[in-house]
C-alpha cells in the first residue's frame, strides 16, 4: 500500500491558477486532481494515454475536434489515446476535476512542453 495525503501530494501549476496534484497511481494509471479558474482553458493537445475526466465541482467543458460536452458535478467523459482535446471552465466559479490516465504519466507532459 502507498497512501498519498492530499496536502502532501506533488503539486504543479502549468499556468497561473490552473493547479494539479498527483494522487495515488502507478505506471499503469495515474490520478490527477485539478482546479481551473473561471475562463481558463487548456490548449488543444493529445497524448498517448487514454483519459477519463470527472467533474467534481462546477462545470467543465471538454472540446475535441468533432464534439463538445459540458460536464456537471460527477459527470465524466472518456477520451481515447491521441484524441485531440482541451478542457475549459466557461463558468464564473472555480471548477474542480479528476483526471485518470492509462498508462500513467508524470507532470513532465505539461512542464516539458514548449
Amino acid at each position: 500500500m502507498k497512501p498519498v495525503e492530499f496536502d502532501e501530494a506533488e503539486r504543479y501549476e502549468p499556468e497561473e491558477g490552473w493547479a494539479r496534484r498527483a494522487l495515488a497511481g502507478s505506471e499503469a494509471f495515474t490520478f490527477e486532481w485539478f482546479e481551473k479558474p473561471p475562463g481558463h482553458s487548456s490548449p488543444m493537445h493529445d497524448h498517448e494515454n487514454e483519459q477519463v475526466c470527472l467533474c467534481l465541482e462546477g462545470e467543465l467543458t471538454v472540446h475535441t475536434e468533432d464534439e463538445t460536452v459540458t460536464l456537471g458535478e460527477y459527470d465524466s467523459v472518456w477520451l481515447d489515446a491521441w484524441e485531440s482535446h482541451r478542457v475549459e471552465n466557461e463558468g464564473e466559479e472555480r471548477a474542480v476535476g479528476l483526471d485518470v490516465f492509462a498508462p500513467g504519466r508524470s507532470f513532465d507532459f505539461w512542464t516539458d512542453r514548449k
